[in-house]
């Protein structure tokens, strides 16, 4: 209870540098209230708080006088309620009750005066909720209690949303709580009382008023709010008011307001529901009234929204009427049926698809005796059964061009009525009703269906995948042959080739169909399929297989519990299955996945066991087969267990990596029905190979990766799924053949791992009699040959050893420790893992009591006895801070902080106090792993231990932190950031500041708080400043993870240094930026090609944009060229090539003659001076020069002889902002023949095409 009040009130404490006032104000008072306690030396509990607030309260409204207590923001009264909303939660129920008359008498006056300040009045609406929460059923009738739980229903009806909810919230929460034993809360028939009156006004055009920032709401407006409160609330009012209730919602869509008319439909539904569910609520006496209510006010077409909320409602309505009273309700089905289904015509899609459903519900409420009047007269040709006007009009709605856009919903309706009408008169051999009334319209779907002009092919098959699954392959293959033959297509048959992908779903036909009709028709497509690949035909070879492949695919759905499985799974057959399974890889996965299915479902049917049948499918729950057929399909399988388990080993050791798991599946099913004589046989031989395998590899050590390498993996991993059902004899046997140095410390990884893996299995399984002395002593001497990929099994196999020492002999957890202490620090995560379970195991089993006896320790000299406790533990465990390597005290360092995080609340806080001080010495180490540790449990400690344990220590805990706060390397700096961090939050800034002795230090404790509060106003100005009290930001992962790598402060407060920030280069005018890569904003970078010219050191926030020039530039009004001024351009043209020549800075380094570069290793590598350096860099001084003759001073000459102009050059601009026309000639994109024609300085032509 205290760690929950701390956590609440550790976000509040940081708030007193705010400045917000309504943050401000209940920090200031916190911390006072603090100091108080400091004073007094009393404990900060839960306890304590409520009642100082309480005693505040008392003094501030004494202090008020006649004209009330203020209400602002930073006034004291919005404060203490603030500060009581957030404790009164972790406040123990006895106190709340003992302290009921003075809450009472403090806060319920306060309500008229807090009505027009809404956050001080969510926070005394939440102090009502707790202690309504806390109090037992005679506190109930407190004087002042029911008027302050009305008011504050009266506030669900507030204009403020915020006051709203939490009104609503309260009211939700008190009733969902009653007080035990009883059912329903007290308050519950005053709340409904209320709402059938606010309801009542409402409807009869009444405004409620309220007091708030409105004076009245609109009768609208307050409708909505109210049926808003209503529709949470509903399930905890009585049973008795619902029919009252439902009266007045039936009222609200005559007021014509079409979003109240939605949400009373949407509430009925709801209530209708509620019906459904819970026996207790009785609306039969109105199903009748209210269905009569909903058919006589159909809402007006147009309106879409009503329509589909109307539609839901008459669908529940229909579907409540057949739960009370079935009979009636058939009676009124045509009616209803024909109201919905005109609103298949809307053109709103979600009307329609509301329509669907509703007919669905409807679809539920066929009763025994209308199908069976159905199907009487199904051959008659005037339909006059209810279930054959449907069916009638359903096929005339298909081929309507009025419903051409509500095809899909059409076809929804027909699967609903497939799946309704799944009614077999009698056994289960017998039809269905629907093979017998629906099977013209599934024929005309799929005639539908095979239509070019047809665009609702999905909805289609969806329906025919009903039909599939209910009445099964076998009926509607009979209507819908597939026509694959090829006497089929050449007798102009359509193909129907789409119904093959629907075979695979569980049905009711029996296995014999498909060994009878598809097996034949596979074996003829393949013989096409290898005819057409004969012959060269590659393309009809491809589809002949995957029609093959696609009929395989089907054969799970045919296995859900046969009825006909001793006739269909013949020797044949299964010869056939195993062929297949051995030379058919694409078709593996089927067959596999049809073996497992088929044991599995008549498992499940066998025991009769309601939880692993509801596992079953939906259909075969439905028509499956009873449990003594189920009973007798099992014992045929266990004759068949021995083939097949020699069949899957088989395969198990063919099959690569990846496929295992899928065949490993099938084993265990297989082998959890076999004979125990099966099984054991199987396991000798397994045995056999698993030696023979294991001997051939030692034999060989030479030639690792071998196959004997491999078949000895395979072994192992068919012994771990033969394991869970050996005898105890065999499972003996098994654990003296794995604790041997050929298996532990076998050079194969593999091969220890699995070996570690079944030790720990066997344990598991209670099946063998354990020594764990013995076999720790075993285990002890085959260290030496482990490898780093079975240590976590090692780890998790002596974690399941560690919990069945007898407390006698505790004597063997010290000599564990050294191992299980190491593994916390394993590169592997998982081995880290099962390391740090195996130390917490250890520690468990030292809390639960015992005796070490020192003598029989290894390697300690001293006598007698210890009693076993966890501070014992914690001792021996501590040893290792004496440790010869760093590795090994950071590992005892970070050991220590998962176990005092593990059990804090039972070491005592004298031991903790010891550890803490012990450890914190290790925060000045010179070794960084040391300090990395050391830093992640001061971290922990300062989260996990107790304040008042830690305070006294922090003149200690900060000087030495702030060693590292300067530090880099590992992290440190952030490290050292985020830990001072929760010390201000959890201690306050001047405790923490006031132990930082130098000016340095002190820098970087002011740079954190400047910090946070800037990180503060940023959430400040994000988020909402009237939030209620602060919630805790829940975790995910493991807590011990959570604390010791991640924090809040981590997520919030760090900003700044380690985000980067846009927009920082407009900032810093003027300045430049470091080297960065250049990137394009459009076009990908290349990291590979031309890194070096994309390096520059020119801002990224200065670079030009098109365009971005030109926009100075006048135009001219006729022509609409620029102007430029040529004056203007000089200064301009510099400057760019100094940012240019900037630019080059990095590739000259790369590519001059006195550059370098670095090797791999960091040494400096000069460039040679060859030939093509010194070409490049002499006409990189000719460029420097030439550009230094154009800055000289006019007047003086130039001594370097000007080279030649350049072809074009008189139309060169200087800034190239825009058409220069220079001398009346444009500069166009082209050049006369005439002057491509004249030869240049070196002699060469340039051709048509402007190349030389």
């Amino acid at each position: 209870m205290a760690d929950n009040v701390e956590a609440v009130l550790c976000k509040i404490r940081p708030h007193t540098s705010s400045a917000l006032a309504h943050q401000k104000a209940p920090a200031t008072l916190l911390r006072a209230i603090e100091a108080t306690f400091r004073e007094q030396n009393s404990e900060p509990s839960a306890t304590a708080y409520f009642a100082t607030l309480l005693t505040t309260l008392d003094g501030a409204l004494q202090s008020s006088g006649a004209s009330g207590p203020a209400m602002g923001d930073g006034d004291i009264v919005p404060a203490v309620l603030y500060l009581l909303a957030a404790v009164i939660p972790c406040v123990p129920h006895p106190v709340i009750r003992s302290n009921l008359s003075t809450t009472l008498s403090l806060t319920a006056p306060l309500f008229p005066a807090l009505s027009s300040h809404a956050p001080p009045l969510r926070s005394q609406i939440t102090l009502y909720g707790a202690v309504l929460h806390a109090l037992d059923r005679p506190h109930l009738d407190a004087q002042g209690l029911r008027q302050a739980f009305m008011t504050i229903i009266q506030l669900t009806l507030d204009p403020r949303p915020k006051v709203r909810k939490k009104a609503a919230e309260v009211v939700k929460d008190v009733l969902s709580a009653p007080p035990l034993p009883l059912v329903k809360h007290p308050y519950a028939d005053k709340v409904a009382e209320w709402i059938q009156a606010a309801l009542t006004e409402v409807s009869s055009g009444g405004l409620p008023k309220f007091k708030g920032k409105k004076a009245d709401t609109e009768g609208s407006e307050a409708a909505i709010h109210l049926l808003a409160f209503l529709r949470p609330v509903l399930p905890t009012l009585p049973a008795e008011s619902l029919s009252a209730v439902t009266s007045s919602l039936l009222l609200l869509p005559r007021l014509g307001n079409p979003y109240l008319s939605q949400s009373a439909y949407s509430i009925l539904s709801d209530l209708l529901s509620l019906s459904l569910e819970d026996p207790t609520v009785d609306l039969q006496s109105h199903m009748s009234e209210l269905l009569k209510v909903i058919l006589s006010s159909p809402p007006i077409r147009s309106d879409a929204a009503l329509n589909a909320a109307w539609a839901t409602v008459l669908g529940s309505t229909m579907l409540a009427y057949h739960h009370a009273n079935a009979d009636e309700c058939v009676s009124q089905l045509s009616k209803v049926w024909k109201a919905l289904w005109g609103l298949l015509e809307s053109s709103d899609g979600a009307t329609r698809k509301s329509t669907a459903h509703a007919l669905a519900m409807l679809g539920q409420c066929f009763t025994p005796a209308t199908i069976k009047a159905a199907v009487k007269e199904k051959d008659s040709t005037e339909p006059k059964a209810p279930i054959r006007r449907i069916v009638h009009q359903t096929m005339a709605t298909l081929d309507s061009l009025t419903y051409a856009q509500a095809i899909p919903e059409v076809l929804s309706v027909v699967s609903s009525l497939i799946e309704n009408l799944r009614f077999r008169n009698g056994a289960r051999r017998n039809s269905t009703a629907a093979e017998q009334l629906l099977l013209p319209l599934i024929t005309k779907i799929a005639s539908l269906r095979v239509q070019k002009t047809f665009e609702h092919k999905e909805a289609a098959d969806a329906t025919i995948g009903t039909a599939m699954r209910i009445l099964g392959p076998e009926v509607v293959l009979r209507a819908l042959p597939l026509n694959l033959e090829t006497a089929d297509r050449q007798a102009g048959r359509e193909p129907r080739a789409f119904l093959l992908p629907l075979l695979a779903q569980p049905h009711c036909s029996p296995l014999g169909h498909f060994v009878s009709y598809f097996v034949p028709l596979t074996e003829h497509m393949f013989d096409l399929q290898t005819t057409a690949d004969a012959e060269g035909r590659s393309s009809e070879a491809k589809v002949w297989g995957v029609l093959v492949e696609q009929i395989w695919m089907g054969l799970p759905g045919y296995c859900w519990g046969p009825v006909d499985l001793k006739d269909s799974l013949t020797a044949q057959f299964s010869q056939l299955l195993s062929q297949l399974l051995y030379g058919q890889p694409m078709l593996r996965p089927p067959v596999l996945r049809a073996l497992k299915i088929m044991v599995d479902s008549n498992v499940a049917l066998a025991s009769g066991d309601p939880d692993k049948i509801a596992k079953l499918p939906k259909t075969i729950r439905a028509d499956a087969i009873s449990e003594v057929e189920a009973q007798a399909n099992v014992d045929f399988l266990r004759t068949q267990a021995e083939s097949w388990l020699a069949v899957l080993f088989n395969i198990f050791s063919s099959v690569g990596r990846d496929n295992q798991g899928m065949v490993g599946d099938v084993v265990s099913a297989w082998i959890a029905i076999a004979d125990p004589k099966d099984v054991t046989q199987a396991y000798h031989k397994l045995v056999g190979l698993f030696k023979q395998n294991l001997a051939k590899a030692q034999s060989s050590s030479a030639n690792r990766g071998a196959a004997s390498d491999s078949m000895t993996a395979v072994t192992q991993d068919l012994l771990l799924l033969v394991l869970p059902y050996l005898s105890t004899e065999d499972a003996t046997e098994l654990l003296s053949l794995y604790l041997t140095n050929e298996v532990l410390e076998s050079k194969d990884n593999g091969v220890q791992k699995r070996g570690y893996k079944t030790l720990a299995r066997l344990v598991e399984s209670g099946k063998v009699e354990i020594d764990a002395a013995a076999i720790f002593k075993t285990l002890e001497g085959l260290v030496d040959g482990l490898s780093a990929a079975a240590k976590k099994d090692r780890f998790h196999l002596l974690t399941v050893l560690v919990q069945l020492i007898p407390s006698s002999s505790l004597h063997i957890i010290p000599s564990l420790i050294p191992e299980a202490v190491l593994g916390t620090k394993e590169p592997s995560e998982k081995a880290r893992n099962v390391a740090f379970d195996l130390v917490v195991a250890m520690g468990k089993k030292m809390a639960a009591g015992g005796v070490v006896k020192r003598d029989l320790v290894e390697g300690m000299d001293e006598d007698g006895t210890a009693t076993a406790n966890i501070e014992e533990y914690l001792t021996m465990v501590a040893g290792g801070l004496a440790g010869a390597t760093p590795h090994m005290i950071s590992a005892t360092i970070t050991a220590i902080s998962r176990l005092l995080f593990e059990f804090r609340d039972t070491v005592s806080s004298q031991m903790q106090t010891e550890i803490f001080t012990t450890l914190l010495v290790f925060v000045g180490s010179a070794n960084r792993e040391i300090v990395k540790s050391a830093l992640g449990f001061i971290k922990l400690s300062i989260h996990t231990l107790p304040a008042d344990l830690l305070r006294p220590h922090l003149k200690d805990i900060v000087p030495t932190l702030l060693r590292w706060s300067h530090d880099h390397k590992n992290h440190f700096k952030a490290k050292v950031r985020h830990i001072f961090e929760r010390m201000i939050r959890r201690f306050g800034w001047e405790d923490v500041y006031a132990f930082a002795q130098e000016e340095d230090a002190r820098k970087v404790l002011v740079n954190i708080k400047k910090r946070k509060d800037r990180a503060k106003r940023k959430r400040a100005n994000a988020a909402d400043d009237d939030d209620d009290v602060p919630k805790a930001k829940p975790v995910a992962g493991d807590a011990f993870e959570d604390v010791l790598y991640g924090s809040e402060s981590e997520l919030d407060d760090s900003d700044g240094e380690d985000v980067p920030v846009q927009n920082s280069a407009s900032k810093r005018k003027g300045k430049d930026g470091g080297a960065r890569l250049r990137v394009d904003d459009d076009q990908p970078m290349d990291l590979l090609s031309g890194a070096a010219s994309r390096v520059t050191t020119v801002n990224a926030g200065r670079r030009r944009k098109p365009g971005q020039d030109a926009a100075r530039f006048k135009t001219d009004d006729d022509t609409g060229k620029m102007v430029i001024d040529e004056e203007s351009g000089d200064d301009d043209g510099v400057a760019a090539g100094g940012d240019e020549v900037a630019g080059e800075a990095y590739r000259e380094t790369l590519t001059s003659v006195d550059g370098f570069t670095r090797g791999p290793n960091g040494k400096i590598k000069f460039n040679k001076d060859t030939k093509k350096r010194r070409r490049d860099a002499e006409a990189d001084e000719d460029v420097e020069m030439a550009d230094g003759d154009a800055g000289q001073k006019p007047g003086k000459k130039s001594k370097k002889k000007a080279e030649g102009a350049k072809f074009g050059q008189e139309f060169k601009a200087k800034k190239a902002g825009g058409d220069v026309k220079k001398n009346g000639v444009d500069p166009y994109a082209y050049m006369s023949l005439s002057q491509a024609a004249k030869k240049q300085n070196r002699g060469s032509r340039i051709g048509v095409a402007g190349k030389r």
